[in-house]
């Protein structure tokens, strides 16, 4: 049975055939159902939604022949997901020629669905809608920023947290990105207090909660340039 209907899949080809421009690829890291024994150290940690990303992940690249979709296994290909920086999964890799650091961990189902044609359409294109203010300020960046946006997919505000920071990342090689699910890793969801989403924690340090302007998000990602002395 197949996870996107009728007018989905229509609206989506349609969006893929006007929008895209050059090639991209999407990376996917799962856990084979053939693995009956389940590591020790993964034990509790079976990844639920595998099979339903593949299966999504699989129907959207079907839509268009600029899409390629590569398959690995967490633990069977462990040098590839160490080159990703993967530590968990599912997760998928939007790139081009170039890694942006773009991830989604977690199935993006729902209003995430949104985010992951939109950042295919952006990573195709190499560019983003950011303002011409955002992406000079964002050229200034010189030192390494990590977003984690937390979401739901029945949460309609979360997608605009996503695409800033996907977008952010694809505007300047020291950002990085990540989608997480937070009701697939309540590890940590607990261990950033996630009790509502969307919520935004940028370098462990800064955290956003709910939707914000983009000028907002903006002012938050500087702040990491220059952090203020410890006294």
């Amino acid at each position: 049975m197949e996870i996107l209907n009728k007018e989905v899949v229509e609206a989506t080809k349609k969006k893929f055939s006007e929008e895209l421009e050059n090639p991209v690829t999407l990376i996917f890291f799962t856990q084979e159902p053939s693995r009956l024994v389940v590591p020790e150290h993964l034990k509790g940690q079976e990844c639920l939604y595998c099979k339903e990303t593949r299966q999504l992940l699989e129907e959207v690249s079907a839509l268009s022949d600029k899409i390629k979709l590569n398959i690995y296994d967490f633990e069977g290909d462990k040098e590839k997901a160490a080159e990703y920086g993967i530590d968990k999964i599912p997760a998928t890799i939007i790139l081009n020629e170039k890694d942006y650091g773009i991830r989604f961990f977690g199935i993006p189902s729902g209003y995430e669905y949104g985010s992951l044609i939109e950042t295919v359409v952006d990573v195709s294109k190499g560019k983003t809608g950011l303002s011409q203010k955002t992406k000079d300020a964002l050229k200034g960046v010189d030192k390494d920023i990590h977003i984690q946006v937390f979401v739901t997919p029945t949460c309609p505000y979360c997608p605009m947290a996503v695409r800033l920071g996907h977008q952010c990342a694809l505007e300047s090689p020291f950002i990085k990105s990540e989608m997480v699910e937070s009701t697939e890793f309540p590890h940590l969801a607990q261990k950033y207090n996630v009790f509502g989403v969307p919520k935004t924690v940028i370098n462990e340090t800064i955290f956003i909660e709910g939707a914000t302007t983009e000028e907002a998000f903006l002012e938050q990602l500087l702040k990491t340039q220059n952090p203020p002395e410890e006294k």
